[in-house]
């Protein structure tokens, strides 16, 4: 049997055991709350972090007509020669309940701008297409409006006809996609130099937005083909030399582009 002075040594050591116990009990909670509000501190700091970051615009580079708004509707940069001072684009956005029903024809379509003359046949194959900005052009749709985004890299287009200048403008009615292009092997069509085809945001939304391709350009076959450039495309050449205002490749010119006129020969 124990002796007393035993006993009391084992009462010791066992007060110190669950003394020992105790301390790591509470440094244990005190390490796993710790860990916690660091965990909570990092998951709000990374939340204000994100919410501080500017919204993003991921445009997609094949000419949709509400890609890429702009702060300003032209570039103030010096004229880059063959160029001039781009004349006054107009303020507002001509919209229409819907286009006239009886729409015109047209063989050819010419662009007056700052930059000289632009020319294209019209394409037989698309005579709703053609028709309908034939109309618009004989409204007046078109004049004094700038084309507002040039890309330089995977695809080579101006993009033009959006009297607001900023990608979201149109006639307030669409129209039907006619002429479509086959697709190759890739899913994509080389939209060949000299094509004017139509910008839209998705199927069947033609309103007045087109591009004219300065360099043979893959992409999906979903864009309306209507013309076909027969002069000035030394003009687009001229331009894409310039490059993007903001140095990127895709957004507004930095050689203001501004069609002072456009007309049509029946």
């Amino acid at each position: 049997m124990p002796s007393k002075r035993e006993r009391e040594l084992a009462r010791a050591k066992y007060a110190r055991q669950q003394d020992r116990r105790a301390h790591r009990q509470i440094r244990n909670r005190f390490l796993s709350i710790a860990t916690l509000g660091l965990l909570i501190v990092g998951t709000l700091s990374f939340i204000a972090y994100q919410n501080s970051k500017p919204a993003q615009i991921v445009a997609d580079p094949s000419a949709s007509a509400s890609a890429l708004p702009q702060t300003a509707p032209i570039s103030t940069n010096a004229p880059i020669s063959g160029c001039q001072e781009p004349v006054q684009v107009r303020a507002d956005n001509i919209t229409f309940g819907s286009a006239t029903t009886d729409l015109p024809t047209a063989s050819e379509f010419a662009l007056e701008t700052n930059c000289g003359q632009i020319k294209f046949a019209a394409d037989s194959k698309a005579p709703t297409t053609v028709g309908t900005i034939s109309w618009l052009t004989n409204q007046g749709f078109y004049n004094n409006t700038s084309c507002h985004r040039l890309t330089t890299q995977g695809i080579f287009v101006l993009q033009c006809g959006d009297p607001s200048g900023d990608g979201t403008g149109g006639p307030g009615f669409s129209f039907a996609d006619e002429n479509l292009p086959a697709a190759g092997p890739d899913g994509n069509y080389t939209y060949p130099r000299g094509t004017v085809a139509m910008a839209n945001s998705g199927p069947n939304t033609n309103g007045s937005q087109f591009f004219l391709v300065y360099q043979d350009s893959p992409l999906p076959p979903k864009y309306s083909v209507w013309g076909k450039i027969t002069e000035g495309l030394d003009i687009l050449d001229n331009v894409a030399s310039a490059g993007v205002l903001d140095g990127s490749t895709d957004g507004l010119p930095s050689q203001a582009v501004v069609i002072s006129k456009a007309s049509t020969t029946p």
